[in-house]
């Protein structure tokens, strides 16, 4: 089955007079909120809350927003929803937001209620990519880059990583090999064959075949692709 996750948002502004005003807002649409006042108590915030939306700004003291932002998205690999708030107003400046990983972007001054109907529009958008989740056993939790079977931590690489939530989000549906390349590799200019989804798979299957008591997750459709096992 699929665990959702809790109702957090994570609010990286150094202005408390807006901080507080989202806040308010927020809560009254049943968010629970938690808050920064600069980009590394954000860092810190978010590794202590694990949020499941995060709001930032992008002009930030100590740590700048595109920082916090490199960090989740690079660093954590987490795809955890987004939203930017700034003053600027320059389309470079929005489209370099957006490029860094964001999922929204709010242009200052703004109305609070308008923000949360961003937010509850962009979770509408991504209903599941950010939530653990978790079948016979085994489970991902994507915010924090981890996998697990009974407990136990998986050593597994990025792609590893990418693979498997991939999968684990299609349960029991076959997926070609292009759609696990285009997963694994969406910028990539590089030619990646299908081989390489197959070597990723087979090194995948190896590590969970290693945790005891382990069914066999990944199963292998001839011609066609992969299906994971949920049932």
């Amino acid at each position: 089955m699929m665990e959702s996750r809790g109702k957090t948002i994570l609010v990286v502004e150094d202005d408390p007079k807006i901080r507080r005003l989202i806040k308010i807002y927020l809560e009254k649409s049943g968010f629970d909120v938690v808050e920064a006042g600069d980009g590394i108590v954000g860092q810190q915030m978010y590794e202590k809350h694990d949020p499941f939306f995060v709001i930032m700004d992008l002009m930030l003291p100590r740590l700048s927003g595109e920082a916090l932002c490199q960090w989740i998205r690079g660093d954590l690999r987490s795809d955890v929803p987004i939203i930017m708030l700034t003053a600027k107003v320059d389309e470079h400046e929005r489209i370099k937001g957006l490029q860094l990983g964001a999922d929204d972007y709010v242009t200052k001054p703004f109305s609070p209620q308008e923000l949360v109907v961003r937010v509850e529009t962009v979770l509408r958008r991504t209903p599941h990519p950010c939530s653990k989740i978790s079948y016979k056993g085994l489970t991902v939790q994507p915010m924090r880059g981890e996998a697990k079977f009974n407990g136990e931590l998986l050593l597994l690489t990025p792609h590893e990583f990418r693979l498997l939530h991939f999968l684990m989000r299609h349960p029991n549906q076959i997926v070609a090999r292009e759609q696990i390349l285009e997963e694994l590799y969406p910028n990539d200019e590089k030619l990646v064959i299908e081989r390489t989804v197959d070597v990723h798979v087979s090194k995948l299957r190896e590590k969970i075949k290693r945790m005891q008591g382990s069914p066999e997750f990944i199963e292998t459709i001839r011609g066609m692709g992969y299906r994971f096992v949920a049932f």
